[in-house]
């Protein structure tokens, strides 16, 4: 796939060609049934993951202030955490990423094994844009020409870890960092079929039941704002990641309410497919 996305739109012309005398011939098909489906990228060039959501930014910082008196046996204190009541300035100024381990991606189905140092398990249903174009100091409004496509990402957080390194005000590390952590798939879907990626429902479901639903209309910046932001004097490459951050109560921190063993999480959006994985405990402890 990375060599497909490096060969540009000629390599994209031939699979197209391909494709269409497959379709005519009926050879080199395979039965869906068949085949497991791998992470269309599973080892990406980058992954940036950003936090855009104006909810998330409001009531991920309570949700983590809930762990943090669970932890410390102050239970009274959970009677006064809210979500903050403004965004802070740092979010509608500009887009706000970490980079995460490009080594840690699993695809569709695939059961992602908890680490043994975390007890809260915990998803986030995102999307994310895959670069196709190298470029620098990108303009926002030629910012979507350098976008391949676009895949469902979930990004699987060991919140008490992450809780406890947070507090060293250098980002998430092994909360976030750890075998399986990103699933993403089930398909990279071009551009050409996604006209705006800023209007696309998105919901999750745990076991079946629907956690939260919204629209990618809800972000402060957009995938074009990403790019323009991430490429002043720095190069960005083929195949590189953007995630798009949490939708506004997609994940168990904002709403108080995590994973345990065998669950199954599901991710949808529009246009893009389902993303399912299971998150399972190495030694099989509810969590």
């Amino acid at each position: 796939m990375l060599q497909l996305i490096e060969a540009g739109e000629q390599g994209l012309a031939e699979a197209s060609a391909a494709l269409a005398d497959t379709e005519r011939t009926g050879r080199h098909l395979v039965a869906s049934d068949l085949v497991t489906l791998h992470a269309p990228l599973p080892v990406p060039a980058q992954i940036r993951d950003f936090s855009v959501f104006p909810d998330h930014i409001r009531q991920a910082p309570s949700g983590m202030a809930r762990i943090a008196a669970r932890r410390s046996g102050n239970l009274a204190a959970l009677e006064t955490i809210k979500p903050l009541a403004d965004i802070p300035p740092v979010y509608l100024q500009q887009p706000i990423y970490y980079i995460t381990n490009r080594f840690s991606v699993v695809g569709p189905d695939a059961d992602v094994v908890w680490p043994a140092y975390s007890r809260i398990m915990d998803f986030e249903l995102e999307f994310a844009a895959v670069i196709g174009r190298k470029g620098r100091d990108i303009a926002r409004e030629d910012a979507l020409a350098h976008v391949f496509g676009y895949m469902i990402y979930n990004d699987f957080s060991a919140r008490d870890t992450q809780n406890i390194e947070m507090q060293g005000m250098l980002g998430p590390a092994k909360g976030k960092s750890f075998d399986g952590g990103n699933a993403m798939g089930p398909w990279l879907v071009t551009a050409d079929e996604i006209p705006d990626p800023q209007n696309l429902k998105m919901s999750v479901r745990v076991n079946g039941e629907i956690w939260a639903e919204g629209s990618s209309a809800d972000m402060l910046h957009g995938v074009a704002d990403m790019i323009a932001y991430v490429s002043r004097h720095e190069t960005i490459y083929p195949g590189e990641v953007f995630g798009s951050g949490t939708m506004g109560n997609g994940c168990g921190l904002e709403v108080d309410r995590y994973l345990a063993h065998g669950d199954v999480v599901t991710l949808s959006v529009e246009g893009l497919g389902e993303l399912s994985n299971r998150v399972v405990m190495a030694d099989g402890r509810a969590a």
